[in-house]
């Protein structure tokens, strides 16, 4: 069953065009990209009208990321037969869906998302007293849910986030997905199954209803899911039936929670271009080893035959992601006791990243070469999520009163 669940579930990622891609991001998002598109359908954009809710004064920055992110991702390997990648931009069903939700969402919901005040605490050079930079958690959600993503991968700091998008799908579902032929709709989709898969979703429904088990309630899910004789709208019915409300017209995306990779950048800080101490995910190996070779170390060295606490040093934790249990033990012992000095200890993470970085630099050569091939990958995956995406912009519109006079 979890095989038949994982064919119909969707997954809804993207990046900011801000900047240009550093190992913070392959460790922390993209390795996770490459896991999820040999399992999930995967639909993977870079985000400019997201950039600009705090780039809008440079807009030349959005302009030079957006090939390069692209470059970026399929250097590592993000493979596009297996997932869509696209510009925000290029599908303005995006744009549509967040100005119709702005008109059901509540004002304080917006102001009380944590990092709405922590970013304009830390962005102090930018102002970001703007209805975009507000309203972005909204345009956020707007991505998600016109593709009906079951699973956003995210870090625990951008939960929030996502819960804030199942809320708006909640009221959303509550003010109109209610037909008044509703009951109606979910029999004759029932009527579709056989006997015996109605006779167990009924029990299944009235266990998760009745006694909140939730085991029940994914039992029913991949029932629904699996089942080859029901639609798409059969399923969103039996879904809302399921959980004893009405049409599920934007369902609530779940969280898959990625383990954040913690790396350092070249100041011990968390890598960010916000902080400029990153190591960039293509920089030239002469730049890498001098990066490197500069970092701070543990402060109690001052002299070759001080001996220190890897724990205090922030190449430590870069030992911890590019060095092999055998290099860490190296590492203790001989920092622990001033047997290696602090160039010598850093040269196992030089050399190890540099050997990650080569064949990413090879293989984004040939795209840079390929800027043709690179556009007819964006063309084609922003094709393919329009797609999608107006046919869930339909639903919505339909549902809000909105479209054609008859």
């Amino acid at each position: 069953m979890n095989a038949i669940l994982q064919q119909h579930q969707r997954v809804l990622s993207g990046m900011r065009t801000t900047g240009r891609l550093h190992l913070g991001h392959y460790h922390g998002v993209l390795k996770n990209w490459l896991k999820l598109q040999q399992q999930y359908e995967c639909y993977f954009f870079a985000a400019d009208w997201h950039a600009l809710t705090t780039h809008y004064a440079t807009p030349e920055v959005i302009r030079e990321s957006l090939q390069e992110l692209f470059i970026d991702w399929l250097a590592v390997g993000v493979d596009p037969t297996k997932a869509s990648l696209f510009v925000q931009s290029d599908v303005p069903e995006h744009a549509e869906l967040h100005v119709l939700l702005s008109m059901i969402t509540p004002l304080g919901w917006l102001e009380r998302i944590p990092s709405y005040k922590d970013q304009q605490q830390k962005l102090t050079d930018k102002m970001l007293d703007t209805f975009g930079f507000l309203g972005y958690p909204l345009l956020q959600s707007a991505d998600i849910l016109i593709y009906k993503a079951s699973l956003v991968p995210v870090g625990e700091d951008q939960v929030a986030h996502i819960e804030f998008a199942r809320e708006i799908a909640r009221r959303f579902n509550r003010l109109y997905g209610n037909p008044p032929d509703f009951l109606q709709q979910v029999m004759s989709s029932l009527k579709k199954m056989d006997k015996a898969s109605m006779q167990r979703f009924a029990a299944w429904r009235t266990a998760h209803q009745e006694h909140g088990d939730k085991e029940a309630c994914q039992s029913a899910k991949g029932l629904i899911a699996g089942h080859a004789s029901l639609g798409e709208q059969d399923r969103e019915f039996l879904l809302g039936y399921l959980e004893g409300g009405g049409k599920v017209i934007l369902p609530e995306p779940q969280v898959l929670l990625t383990k954040a990779a913690k790396l350092p950048g070249i100041d011990g800080q968390k890598m960010s271009k916000s902080y400029n101490n990153t190591i960039c995910l293509r920089e030239d190996a002469a730049v890498v080893t001098q990066k490197i070779k500069t970092m701070p170390t543990d402060p109690a060295r001052v002299r070759r035959t001080d001996p220190g606490d890897p724990v205090k040093c922030p190449v430590w934790g870069l030992h911890q992601i590019f060095s092999s249990a055998e290099t860490q033990a190296w590492v203790q012992q001989g920092c622990k006791s001033a047997g290696i000095g602090c160039i010598e200890c850093k040269q196992p993470v030089i050399k190890a990243v540099l050997e990650e970085q080569q064949p990413i630099a090879e293989r984004a050569a040939y795209y840079r070469n390929k800027p043709d091939e690179v556009q007819a990958i964006i063309t084609e995956g922003a094709a393919k999520a329009r797609a999608v995406a107006r046919e869930t912009l339909g639903e919505v519109k339909a549902a809000m009163g909105l479209g054609k006079i008859n």
